[in-house]
């Protein structure tokens, strides 16, 4: 007997709340000592930036002020914080067999280690989540082609201390088809990660699925994560000059890529981009009222 739709899941509700930044893509909402703090990849070209190299900094989402930039030259970071200790982790360049950690206790002094040597891979993004007795870290690949099959792909790491890793063997996801941009967490015996696919006519949305050992993957019936929507272009940001808000309206907008996501308040503080994967970035956030183990069930209903 068909079940009376009044009693079908619905998909959990994320409020688009607009655009707060441009040229800005690869960022990691953290808590750290009661504040909610933004890890941010700054580009050279980035409004602002007195360099031309990159750098981490991370930012004061209620302030807006910047912390001292550090890992100059590195790229593609993401960050994790495990007790009064922060962790960032980038790439020498897009494409790097390398992964490095830099770890902080006071956001101004900085140390750094190779944290995954890998001779002959290309890396790219990386996530970073705390798991039953072990850290696990996602990375995206585009080589050797043994190893991505269709670029991009998500291989699988793991550490005890956060600094010494080590690849996962016969942990991929997923060789056939694009798959990149991986955020990973872990609830309830479950790794959730959301991650960008690639939808025809070149459209980029992120889905989430969940997996118990790395291996076997369950998509969310509810996929995509999010959707390219006209409210990704809601003005955000009262000091956005005319010109600037020109820009945003008048954007070509293919995809809602590189989210990340940490709860805050009994709240899920969400960040993504958007824009034409090819060079045109803008930054946006969103919310869902509610925590995260009910916004990751939420999306897996027979849970």
């Amino acid at each position: 007997m068909a079940r009376d739709p009044a009693t079908l899941p619905t998909r959990p509700i994320i409020r688009k709340l607009g655009t707060i930044d441009y040229d800005m893509v690869e960022t990691t909402p953290v808590v750290y000592k009661g504040r909610l703090l933004r890890f941010e990849y700054v580009r050279p070209h980035y409004r602002g930036s007195s360099s031309d190299s990159t750098c981490f900094h991370f930012r004061d989402v209620l302030t807006g002020e910047t912390t001292p930039p550090f890992a100059a030259g590195f790229h593609l970071g993401c960050a994790h914080v495990e007790g009064e200790t922060v962790y960032a982790y980038g790439v020498e360049r897009w494409g790097a067999s390398r992964v490095h950690v830099f770890h902080s206790d006071d956001l101004a002094n900085w140390h750094s280690d190779v944290a995954l040597d890998l001779p002959g891979w290309e890396i790219f993004n990386t996530s970073v989540c705390k798991a039953d007795g072990r850290y696990v870290m996602a990375f995206e690949i585009s080589g050797p082609p043994e190893e991505a099959g269709v670029r991009f792909t998500m291989h699988f790491a793991e550490s005890d201390d956060l600094i010494h890793w080590k690849r996962i063997p016969d942990c991929v996801f997923h060789k056939e088809r694009y798959t990149a941009c991986p955020t990973i967490r872990f609830l309830d015996g479950q790794y959730y990660m959301i991650y960008l696919e690639c939808y025809p006519g070149r459209i980029y949305q992120p889905h989430i699925a969940r997996s118990r050992r790395l291996r076997y993957w369950e998509q969310s019936p509810f996929n995509p994560f999010l959707t390219v929507s006209p409210e990704d272009k809601i003005i955000d940001n009262a000091d956005f000059t005319d010109e600037v808000r020109a820009r945003v309206a008048a954007a070509a907008n293919c995809n809602n890529s590189d989210v990340d996501l940490c709860e805050f308040e009994g709240k899920v503080i969400i960040y993504y981009a958007w824009g034409n994967q090819l060079g045109i970035e803008f930054f946006a956030h969103a919310v869902y009222d509610g925590t995260m183990r009910e916004l990751f069930l939420g999306f897996f209903p027979d849970a």
